[in-house]
């Protein structure tokens, strides 16, 4: 997977004129179709332009102080000259210099002042630069907490087996790295697209996505909502042969205060199962993008899917309340299907096709788990 230095040396070429016509145009082909690579660019062209600024000030300032420097040095030259010193050498000063240093010497705190603003103002450029993409992630709130689980304790484990399996057989064994964090996710489309939270992938450098029977793709971030805590991703493996008709469907309207939903999700290495209601149609502190369930959920549960008794998708795990026993939030799968359906606008190269049909209506809770498994994912982060 490309870093954002990568990108950037990409987007200098491509500035710069220097991209071959075909290099050029998929490159042009993805910014029209990836609204989140073409922030990318917009973010390099914003810092870059900054950075240029910032030289041609630092160059200005540069000149002006070795100016000061000159004027400095022949007007200790013309005292001298004044006072017969005979060690230091004779300097005659022109009437055209005698009035710049005479200028230079009355606006001195003038123009280092406007030299300070400007120095500032480019400082202050690139704060803003910060701020901004700090506004991109996830603001902590009080009370509410993210489910992306630390696998920090499963690599202690893993490497304590390893251990042991070298002790027994004298052979070397071959640490697996489990990933940083890891969530659930599920398959959005049979063509290899999948929904999870926006937080569980922040500040990955790669993604991995695990199936039930221990099956690996990997998979990139197509598009990311922070507000809504969304993220679409699409495997990108070549040995991937796409999901085959997905059973559930997705709701476009509000659900129904008190129904009775489900979930499905990897705070651990299996697959766990908890159900609850639907206890509020607003999430935390009132936000109408999410619903309010009471189900118990746990690290690892973000991303994962809920569903009402009828095989019904309405929404996306995303976190719970710290302070209040089984209160959990879902982002609105009504605002996730607006979301498929604007970016079916774009020309993406691989559509989003939301399944239509529901075939887990009517089936009892156990079988519409065991058509469910198959679609339901750990996703792993390396940073």
């Amino acid at each position: 997977m490309k870093t954002e230095a990568d990108y950037y040396a990409l987007f200098e070429s491509y500035r710069a004129g220097e991209l071959a016509a075909p290099a050029r145009q998929e490159l042009e082909r993805r910014l029209a179709a990836d609204p989140s690579f073409a922030q990318q660019l917009t973010d390099y062209d914003l810092l870059s332009g900054t950075l240029r600024g910032y030289g041609e000030r630092l160059s200005t300032r540069r000149k002006l102080q070795a100016f000061q420097a000159t004027l400095d040095a022949e007007a200790t030259a013309e005292e001298t000259y004044q006072t017969g010193n005979p060690l230091m050498p004779t300097v005659h000063i022109s009437g055209v210099e005698r009035t710049l240093r005479e200028f230079w010497g009355s606006h001195r705190a003038t123009i280092a002042v406007a030299a300070s603003v400007a120095i500032m103002a480019v400082f202050g450029t690139l704060l803003g630069i910060e701020w901004w993409k700090a506004a991109q992630k996830p603001a902590p709130t009080y009370g509410y907490t993210m489910l992306r689980r630390e696998v920090e304790r499963i690599k202690r484990t893993q490497r304590a087996m390893n251990r042991a399996i070298t002790q027994i057989d004298g052979n070397k064994a071959e640490e697996i790295n489990p990933g940083k964090f890891s969530g659930t996710g599920f398959a959005l489309s049979p063509n290899g697209y999948l929904v999870t939270s926006y937080h569980v992938i922040q500040g990955a450098d790669s993604l991995l996505v695990e199936s039930r029977t221990h099956e690996h793709y990997r998979a990139e971030p197509v598009f990311t909502d922070v507000t809504r805590d969304l993220a679409i991703l699409r495997i990108v493996d070549k040995d991937f042969r796409g999901f085959g008709r997905l059973p559930y469907s997705f709701k476009r309207t509000t659900a129904d205060l008190g129904e009775r939903v489900y979930t499905l999700g990897y705070p651990r290495e299996d697959l766990v199962f908890n159900d609850g209601s639907l206890s509020a149609r607003s999430g935390f502190e009132g936000d109408t993008g999410f619903y309010q369930i009471s189900i118990p959920v746990n690290p690892g549960n973000s991303g994962g899917p809920v569903l009402d008794d009828r095989g019904n998708l309405i929404g996306i795990v995303s976190g719970k309340q710290s302070d209040v026993q089984s209160a959990a939030f879902a982002t609105k799968s009504s605002y996730l299907t607006r979301l498929v359906d604007s970016l079916q606008t774009a020309a993406v190269a691989h559509p989003i096709t939301l399944p239509r049909a529901n075939l887990l209506t009517g089936s009892s809770r156990p079988q519409q788990i065991r058509k469910l498994q198959n679609y339901v994912f750990v996703v792993k982060v390396y940073e």
